[in-house]
């Protein structure tokens, strides 16, 4: 059973939260947890460089997961208009910042999304926010991709939709293999992008270029 109290999803904006006052308390619970991993790691929680440390991570992990706190709807909201243009549409170069759940290290990089419309298009900056709504989350980078891509289409039942993700993951730069270079990529196609293999050659064309 879910726990979660705090939310930034309403204001939807961590920067607008960071400064903390001397008293405040955000999530004591959730503070207390930190300090007790800080206490663990051999650290003084006291000391002058930590005392502010539980509020901030509490802060920031909040934010970071505040995906849980939205639905698709509140993300679309009213961005969905008729229009006759089913020519295909590509959001190139999105960047999202996700967790890898088994690690809880960052993964970050690059989303292009594309859809064929069918009578509706979105709001551009929308698609960017249906991107983030699944990266803020706890994730692993291939079900986050196919999230984007069956969210597009609930929202507009289009003629189909291509999602591609490309990202460099802490988990392996940091720990494990340590390999600094490394990137994964990603994709999820529906509808016409799955079944027409020159829809797919046009959208890779246009992702390169």
């Amino acid at each position: 059973m879910s726990t979660r109290k705090p939310t930034f999803a309403a204001s939807g904006h961590y920067a607008a939260n960071l400064d903390a006052g001397p008293d405040e308390v955000f999530d004591p619970e959730f503070e207390s947890l930190v300090r007790k991993i800080l206490l663990r790691l051999g650290e003084n929680p006291q000391r002058e460089g930590l005392q502010r440390t539980p509020l901030r991570v509490a802060k920031a992990l909040t934010f970071l997961t505040s995906g849980y706190d939205q639905k698709l709807d509140d993300v679309v909201s009213e961005a969905i208009f008729d229009e006759k243009c089913e020519e295909m549409v590509v959001v190139k170069d999105i960047e999202f910042y996700s967790l890898c759940e088994h690690h809880v290290l960052p993964f970050f990089g690059k989303a292009h999304v594309a859809y064929l419309p069918k009578g509706h298009v979105i709001g551009l900056s929308k698609v960017a926010r249906i991107v983030d709504l699944f990266a803020r989350r706890l994730q692993v980078q291939e079900r986050l991709t196919n999230q984007v891509a069956d969210a597009m289409m609930e929202a507009l039942a289009p003629h189909g939709v291509a999602v591609i993700m490309e990202a460099s993951h802490f988990c392996m730069m940091m720990r494990g293999v340590q390999k600094q270079n490394s990137s994964t990529v990603t994709s999820a196609m529906r509808g016409t992008f799955r079944e027409n293999a020159r829809t797919r050659g046009e959208l890779l064309e246009l992702i390169r270029n």
